[in-house]
């Protein structure tokens, strides 16, 4: 069976499943002993540590001639509303939506160490590398959430709530299924943040400071994501056929809207825009759909080798949300007809 490689760049580059004579398999018929990748990850985390406190120089000041956010990162990219901001208040923008990234990062982090401290509750080895990884992961996270923040802080910005739908929803984290759908979303998590983080830190025009979380975040993000996968196709396996369609649809759904959370309405209002004008012109420009393919592709890719995003439903539930490309309908929305529509009632 094939197995996955990672790259210098800390890409793990999964090849097509296959069977021993070439052929297709639903999805991998085993994986490793959940004890001995515990213990061999917490060996790798003992080599690198890294110190959020100490390891940035959080003292430096912002280069003024980088931006905290790449120009085609930004929402509204190649929009109507992009092309009448002038350049402070694009880059303005974009430090704004920066921030709001961070603050989801946060939230997101929190989750996942929730998550994993419900694993060691109703764990059966307290004591055991499993339960020592695990433990040594809620510390990774805690470090990443710890520069999010400080990287927060360094911008001169205020961070961005949750909107109240979604602040609502954490209160129900630790009702979360913890089968396929909730080991998927755990996964979703993990290889947005790192993608995210990767996308920004090989810009050589962004400031030091996210090329150097990004530099911290990717030595944990690569251990985290390696047993989050494992934990998937174990959980897969653990259920019917029935029973994995339904988790199918509902990942894909989550997969589908995950990426609209990632910036807040609010930071619109930095450089003027209405909040559900500059939401509504972001959805349906065509960066949003680039951004969003490109922030889910690496797990998307292994949900799809693994059997886990297949099927007419889950295509239509990630078309819907645009991390994936379908064929252009007639009537399709455009950012400009958002852009004509709200032009009077939003700005």
């Amino acid at each position: 069976m094939s197995t996955g490689s990672g790259s210098p760049g800390g890409d793990y580059n999964f090849r097509s499943v296959t069977t021993t004579v070439g052929g297709p398999v639903s999805h991998r018929r085993r994986v490793g002993d959940r004890q001995e990748t515990a213990r061999r990850l917490l060996f790798a985390a003992s080599e690198t540590k890294y110190d959020a406190d100490l390891d940035i120089d959080w003292d430096a000041a912002p280069d003024p001639e980088k931006y905290w956010l790449p120009a085609e990162r930004v929402s509204i990219y190649g929009t109507r509303l992009w092309h009448r901001l002038d350049e402070a208040q694009r880059r303005e923008l974009g430090k704004h939506e920066l921030v709001s990234m961070l603050s989801a990062g946060i939230y997101a982090q929190s989750i996942l160490s929730m998550l994993t401290f419900r694993d060691i509750v109703e764990g059966a080895g307290l004591v055991d590398d499993q339960t020592r990884f695990m433990l040594a992961s809620i510390q990774d996270d805690s470090r990443s959430t710890t520069m999010f923040s400080r990287l927060v802080n360094a911008t001169g910005a205020q961070p961005y709530n949750l909107p109240a739908p979604l602040q609502a929803l954490t209160k129900l984290t630790l009702m979360a299924p913890s089968g396929p759908l909730g080991r998927g979303f755990r996964l979703l998590l993990e290889e947005m943040l790192e993608s995210v983080l990767r996308d920004l830190a090989a810009d050589p025009g962004v400031q030091p400071h996210v090329q150097q979380i990004n530099k911290i975040h990717s030595v944990s993000g690569v251990r985290h994501i390696e047993l989050a996968r494992d934990d998937l196709i174990r959980a897969i396996e653990a259920q019917g056929p029935i029973r994995n369609a339904l988790h199918r649809w509902a990942l894909a759904a989550v997969t589908a809207a995950c990426y609209a959370a990632v910036v807040n309405p609010a930071a619109y209002r930095s450089v003027g825009i209405a909040p559900l004008r500059g939401a509504l012109v972001a959805f349906f420009s065509a960066n949003y759909g680039r951004n969003a393919r490109r922030a889910t592709a690496s797990f998307r890719r292994f949900a799809r080798e693994e059997r886990v995003l297949d099927g007419p439903v889950a295509a239509t539930f990630m078309r819907l949300g645009r991390v994936e490309q379908g064929s252009r309908q007639a009537g399709f929305v455009t950012s400009d007809d958002v852009h004509r529509s709200t032009r009077k009632g939003l700005s």
